[in-house]
């Protein structure tokens, strides 16, 4: 199975996490993809180039955009190193360029991601040696081309890594705290809560400012990789300079202007900084209002209906007493937050969301990091009729 730089259009995979499938699927269907088909973690689709460096610059809940070039059976690692010699590598770099393998692998017959990569490399480097008497160079940090292996039980599908990088490394994070939520994550829990720039949005827990961010970029359609400094594609053998640039300018005509207010705020000075930073570092801050404020202390600061969007702590890295932490959460929801629709992450998904003392009326399984979570949405109503069922 071979992939053609020159194609017109071309198989393509963008990579999530998990719970988010179908929202990342809605995306490319939205900016045009075509053959959008949902895996695990994954979403296939096709496009051209254009398109690939569109997916790059402007998807919120890709981790990465993956072109397959080959794949082939594999039992063992001779099969490995056998059909990796076959493959025809100059065509997509030489020896004077550095390169890196990521493997991922769900094989009986295979079970260290590490020795697969290591001797996908040794296949390589043997390649271009027979072939022209040097051997490219391995840079695991800073690669020139980076490659993905993935076997799945007995196929083995080689791909192109067009972003480099994870793309949830958007470049604004200057400052952290003690528990920052992932940028595709924070995307992607936007994007579920129905938040599409029309509503006021709320972040009453906001740490270090992401999930605001994201909604600010949401809310104005701004591309969320549009500052990024470099991507995987930029140092292809087909990599079309002009072409780029004149995506990257039609994105940049696409940004609006939402007049709805987005507004967070953190008990803790350290996290107001940290979040202002950042916020400042992603030219937001015309978009995003922070003040210091405790939640639990808080009344809802705006008029008409509003997404109330946090990550609260899960007890995990940062120490709570669960079941009074919650229940204090569902106290000020009642109290001081009515016309509302609440969501929150929490991996506490037992006593956590027990002692909100609150019906959900909506349940969503996700993973932050390796901890299983869900995403639980609360409606709140004004008046007598607070809480709806």
């Amino acid at each position: 199975m071979y992939f053609c730089l020159m194609e017109e259009n071309f198989n393509m995979l963008a990579k999530t996490l998990f719970g988010f499938e179908s929202v990342l699927a809605r995306e490319l269907r939205n900016m045009g993809a075509q053959q959008v088909r949902e895996g695990i973690r994954s979403v296939k689709f096709k496009g051209d180039k254009g398109f690939m460096y569109k997916a790059n610059l402007a998807l919120r809940t890709a981790i990465k955009i993956l072109v397959p070039i080959h794949s082939f059976k594999v039992n063992d690692e001779h099969d490995l190193y056998k059909n990796l010699q076959k493959i025809h590598w100059e065509e997509y770099f030489n020896e004077k360029k550095s390169f890196a393998i990521n493997s991922v692998i769900n094989s009986d017959n295979f079970t260290n991601s590490h020795y697969v990569s290591l001797k996908s490399k040794d296949a390589i480097v043997d390649y271009f040696r027979s072939k022209t008497g040097n051997r490219p160079n391995i840079d695991i940090k800073h690669p020139d081309i980076l490659f993905n292996i993935h076997i799945q039980k007995d196929i083995c599908t080689v791909s192109l890594d067009s972003s480099g990088e994870s793309l949830h490394k958007r470049g604004y994070k200057s400052d952290t705290n003690i528990a920052p939520i992932n940028e595709v994550l924070a995307a992607g829990l936007v994007l579920l809560s129905g938040y599409d720039g029309t509503q006021h949005f709320i972040d009453p827990m906001c740490g270090s400012g992401t999930i605001l961010i994201e909604a600010a970029m949401i809310a104005n359609n701004i591309p969320v990789n549009i500052n990024r400094l470099e991507f995987g594609f930029e140092k292809w053998n087909d990599f079309d300079e002009e072409l780029f640039e004149l995506i990257h300018q039609s994105l940049l005509n696409k940004i609006r202007n939402s007049d709805k207010k987005i507004i967070g705020y953190d008990k803790a000075p350290s996290a107001i900084r940290k979040a202002q930073n950042n916020v400042s570092n992603a030219s937001l801050e015309e978009f995003i209002k922070i003040e210091k404020q405790d939640f639990f202390q808080s009344e809802k600061p705006i008029d008409g209906h509003a997404i109330l969007l946090f990550n609260p702590p899960y007890g995990e890295r940062i120490s709570v007493d669960i079941p009074v932490f919650y229940g204090r959460i569902g106290d000020t929801l009642k109290q001081s937050y009515t016309d509302t629709s609440a969501w929150f992450i929490t991996s506490d998904f037992d006593t956590g969301i027990k002692s909100v003392g609150l019906r959900t009326s909506k349940k969503i399984k996700l993973f932050n990091g390796n901890l299983e979570c869900r995403f639980v949405k609360y409606e709140m109503y004004g008046g007598t009729r607070k809480v709806r069922n």
